[in-house]
């Protein structure tokens, strides 16, 4: 099917629809301002580094899950972490789980294309969908579970994001999705050109009630002509302003010169 709508920056006068992907929806949940700047005067944040080991790990699981799926069977994993569930085939599954395409929704009354790239799905004996997300790290501390914390709400958002997206589409979609977590070993005697990892599966019980509301706060910011405030946990936007503000101090201290 390929891309439904256009991309970049905000159009009021089109009629096409606009592409929403899950990221903006959660850039618009962590800052507005960053959002806004980015969707309609196409000023985008910094680019971070791209993390190459976790997107390697992503493609091998795939794979690895793909061999199961063709063969209509359980992952060990899945009956090591009692999943009563097996790898889902579907015609579009390559398609939903390519980046920039992924599972695609237009939402005509806001004149949106909401879509998401998804690592994986899998079905239960009842018929019903379920998310995975493929997730690697490194760390000293076992990972059984989401950090209660909240510095995994990102996660928890983008499972119901894909949730909310299959719903839309008519699939029926189980509240409980699971995170693929695997997690490097830094503690053997040597590199060896191998890095091991330790793979939990657990669940996740998702809740997408609120990406309706959310949809529909981010339609009316994509429509506004006044730059929205600043997140409360927005890094970015405190370092834009402090640095402007160095650099008028700075021109101004040359001018008077």
């Amino acid at each position: 099917m390929g891309q439904i709508g256009y991309r970049g920056v905000y159009n009021k006068k089109t009629k096409n629809p606009f592409r929403i992907s899950r990221s903006k929806i959660e850039l618009f949940t962590e800052c507005q301002r960053c959002f806004w700047l980015e969707t309609v005067k196409g000023i985008k944040r910094p680019n971070t580094a791209p993390f190459l080991i976790n997107s390697a790990v992503d493609q091998l699981l795939k794979s690895e899950f793909d061999i199961y799926r063709k063969k209509d069977e359980q992952h060990p994993w899945q009956k090591e972490f009692k999943v009563d569930a097996k790898p889902y085939s579907h015609e579009k599954l390559d398609e939903w789980r390519e980046n920039f395409v992924g599972v695609q929704y237009e939402d005509k009354d806001n004149n949106l294309v909401l879509f998401g790239a998804v690592d994986d799905i899998w079905v239960n004996k009842d018929g019903e969908l379920i998310v995975v997300d493929y997730k690697a790290t490194a760390k000293t501390k076992e990972i059984t579970d989401l950090d209660p914390s909240g510095w995994h709400d990102v996660y928890r958002r983008q499972m119901e994001v894909y949730q909310w997206l299959l719903r839309r589409l008519g699939f029926k979609v189980s509240d409980t999705g699971y995170f693929v977590y695997a997690n490097g070993i830094a503690t053997n005697e040597g590199f060896y050109n191998k890095v091991e990892f330790r793979t939990n599966v657990f669940p996740y019980h998702g809740n997408s009630d609120w990406v309706d509301g959310r949809i529909k706060e981010l339609k009316t910011c994509l429509e506004q002509d006044e730059m929205p405030p600043v997140g409360a946990s927005c890094a970015y936007c405190p370092y834009a302003r402090q640095r402007t503000e160095l650099t008028l101090e700075f021109m101004r201290s040359r001018n008077s010169k």
